[in-house]
């Protein structure tokens, strides 16, 4: 047990004792390998690029659709975002019940289906016919 342990501390006193060594060795003086660094050099600025870029439309559209005098369904359109908004109007329940609470989740507008848009016919490609 004893030499195990006096072995286990003349390993850890030599990694200690060396460990300054190892890193003095790394730290060399920046003049003695390296190049100086090259000397940089204004650049004159070029014409602006050709490139507009156009925001998004910010124009907001509401549309609300009544029924006796009731909202049945709101909605809102701004720029390329469509949702809807449609209020909770349970049968029998009274104002300040669990079930009157009138708020609900709004429904996006994800893809639209219907009849295909008319694509142009594609180009037959051209094809090279052996010689008889």
């Amino acid at each position: 047990m004893r030499t195990s342990k006096l072995w286990s501390f003349l390993a850890l006193s030599a990694a200690v004792l060396t460990t300054p060594v190892v890193v003095h060795a790394q730290a060399t003086s920046p003049s003695a390998n390296t190049p100086a660094p090259p000397q940089t050099m204004r650049l004159e600025e070029g014409e602006a690029p050709a490139v507009t870029i156009n925001p998004p439309s910010t124009e907001k559209s509401i549309t609300e659709k009544r029924e006796l005098g009731k909202v049945k369904e709101v909605k809102v359109q701004t720029g390329r975002t469509t949702y809807y908004a449609k209020p909770i109007d349970p049968a029998g329940a009274m104002r300040g019940d669990g079930q009157s609470d009138n708020t609900q989740p709004v429904q996006f507008k994800v893809g639209e289906f219907g009849p295909p848009k008319d694509k142009p016919a594609a180009e037959e490609p051209q094809t090279l016919y052996p010689k008889k």
